[in-house]
């Protein structure tokens, strides 16, 4: 495991809010008992402001807040493509965080139409929807992508847990890791909410113009509905998740052509959907 100070000097520069803070607390085994210090993840009220008007509430990490508002602006179908978010600007307040996003005015004039609410709790996937046409949208099916091998999936699966910078000192976020076959996981994203860490990800892959069909996400999560939705809508082809997909889940990665793995852990893995982008001691399923 990483050294805790390593660990703290790595998060150091995201720190405006804090992302976790520290507290004494009692510890006990069995009939064991001490005092200790231990770390928190913090949950801070994160609002996404479009074009000067409120859009959104949405707890999340204070991490990466730039590219988690590309990503989700993007996921959510707000804009269409990375060109389309003209500005994103963070300001500490302090009952939170305000993310001031300016958009071409066509695309604000479509998302005031929506009439969204304005509050996302954290485990949220419907992000303020007020339509049902809005909450469950069909992304358009993804190209045929990579192949990659079981042994791809299984060192990308290993590398993750020493990636997790802010997970090894709370224990209590999710991450969402970009992984290119021969190579290993590149990049990650991590936030107490699972699909936020999937949008701060999305949102700098997009953000470096990085080719979404040469890699593969991986989530320390379960596999709901939002984070289908949100990995087929930017071409991505292979989810894996560590935990369960849902049943919608599944039937909205079938239709969108996307590769879904559960149960994704150590050299174990369930293929829901599409299994023929990956292959096991070289027969192709």
């Amino acid at each position: 495991m990483t050294n805790d100070n390593a660990v703290m000097q790595s998060l150091a520069s995201d720190l405006g809010w804090p992302s976790y803070q520290q507290s004494t607390v009692e510890r006990w085994k069995g009939d064991q008992h001490s005092l200790q210090q231990d770390y928190i993840a913090e949950e801070v009220p994160i609002s996404l402001i479009y074009n000067g008007v409120p859009h959104v509430v949405m707890l999340a990490t204070p991490t990466n807040l730039e590219e988690f508002a590309l990503g989700f602006s993007i996921t959510e179908g707000i804009i269409k493509s990375p060109q389309e978010l003209l500005s994103a600007r963070v300001y500490n307040r302090s009952n939170g965080i305000e993310v001031q996003i300016k958009i071409p005015e066509n695309r604000f004039q479509c998302l005031a139409d929506k009439g969204r609410n304005l509050t996302g709790r954290t485990g949220c996937g419907l992000c303020g929807a007020s339509t049902l046409q809005q909450a469950i949208r069909q992304p358009a099916p993804v190209n045929d992508g990579l192949t990659i091998t079981a042994k791809d999936l299984t060192s990308a699966l290993a590398e993750i847990k020493q990636r997790q910078s802010l997970n090894q000192l709370t224990g209590s976020v999710h991450a969402a890791a970009w992984a290119v076959p021969g190579q290993g996981i590149l990049d990650i994203r991590e936030d107490v909410g699972r699909h936020n860490a999937l949008d701060k990800l999305i949102g700098f892959l997009l953000r470096t113009g990085k080719d979404l069909s040469a890699g593969f996400v991986i989530v320390t999560s379960r596999a709901s509905y939002e984070m289908v939705q949100k990995t087929a809508w930017v071409g991505i082809t292979l989810l894996a998740a560590i935990s369960a997909p849902t049943g919608l889940a599944i039937r909205l990665a079938n239709e969108a052509g996307l590769t879904l793995i559960g149960f994704a852990r150590d050299d174990q893995h369930v293929v829901y959907t599409h299994p023929q982008r990956l292959t096991h001691n070289n027969y192709l399923i």
